[in-house]
């Protein structure tokens, strides 16, 4: 099935490209640099982290050992995100909320405080958004 140049990009490729910003960005890359080592331009890595145009599986390959992982990364999350590919209620993985430089080093750094801060953190983040009903402990 081909994809029409007014459709949205598929949900598959834009988890894979979500997951190559979220490592470049994680090991300090610019896409300028991300580009250089698999040998395409730095537009073409932007099209690639918004899904708009598909990563071959010889630059998805070049990109794994050049950021030093498993080709697998780039589709955790993915399996349990998709609707119809495991049990009826699963939710959709949110595509909307794109991360961040800041929103990465916060996921980055999160674990290694000790619990009881990571729960103040928590409480302080939903209390500036107003979020206090989602209270998952």
């Amino acid at each position: 099935m081909t994809r029409g140049r007014t459709e949205e990009p598929h949900p598959v490729d834009r988890h894979v490209g979500r997951r190559v910003q979220e490592k470049r960005l994680d090991l300090g890359l610019t896409q300028t640099a991300l580009a250089r080592a698999v040998g395409v331009s730095f537009q073409q890595v932007q099209k690639y982290e918004k899904g708009t145009n598909r990563v071959s599986a010889s630059k998805l390959f070049e990109m794994a050992e050049f950021m030093k992982v498993e080709i697998p990364f780039f589709f955790q999350g993915l399996k349990e995100a998709q609707p119809g590919l495991g049990e009826e209620e699963t939710p959709g993985f949110d595509h909307e909320q794109k991360p961040t430089k800041q929103s990465l080093e916060i996921a980055r750094l999160a674990p290694r405080l000790p619990l009881r801060n990571q729960k103040l953190i928590l409480e302080m983040m939903r209390e500036i958004l107003g979020d206090t009903n989602d209270k998952t402990h």
